[in-house]
């Protein structure tokens, strides 16, 4: 069996993402593969190559044949002067971490001349009267309802005894008479 270090390809459409895997030769370009070794992602800048050293020379050293663009990249790495024994490159390019989004915002209140830690105080005091505003709302709304509540039931109360006493024998007779039955 042939075996070949290659690209397959992954990610969308105009956004090409690749992993470098070991497959046999005969198989599709994004068919099964024995393992993946690293990645390639060419739209970033700078060009993001990740690979697996080890596994590298472990396949190389064992026949395993690179295609041409992933020679070209083990050349940008490094591990293809290592397997060969030449001197190595100089080192890939890294892209920079970004800034941690609290020492940025920290950065433009000192840029406009505002005291982060105050910000950060008032900020928090706002915070905490709207919470305390609106726990306040909601308990004056309970107590609105809740004496609706009890006012229902007085009337309900007071109806009830009256209601009873219409209900007497006689007065059936005179209710219906009123009524025109």
């Amino acid at each position: 069996m042939a075996v070949k270090i290659r690209l397959t390809r992954m990610g969308k459409i105009r956004t090409p993402q690749y992993r470098i895997v070991v497959a046999d030769s005969r198989v599709k370009r994004d068919g099964k593969v024995i393992e993946n070794v690293g990645i390639y992602h060419p739209k970033e800048n700078p060009s993001r190559i990740e690979v697996k050293t080890e596994r590298i020379q472990h396949w190389l050293s064992v026949g395993a044949q690179p295609s041409e663009s992933v020679k070209r990249l083990l050349c940008k790495t490094g591990d293809w002067q290592q397997f060969k024994g030449l001197p190595a490159p100089a080192p890939l390019q890294t892209a920079e971490a970004k800034a941690d989004k609290t020492e940025l915002y920290s950065g433009a209140l000192k840029d406009a001349g505002i005291d982060p830690t105050k910000a950060a105080e008032e900020a928090e005091a706002k915070k905490s009267a709207k919470k305390s505003a609106s726990k306040a709302k909601k308990s004056s709304e309970k107590k609105d309802e809740s004496a609706k509540t009890e006012e229902v039931k007085a009337e309900e109360a007071t109806d009830a005894p009256a209601e009873a006493k219409a209900e007497t024998p006689g007065d059936e007779a005179k209710a219906s008479e009123d009524k025109g039955e």
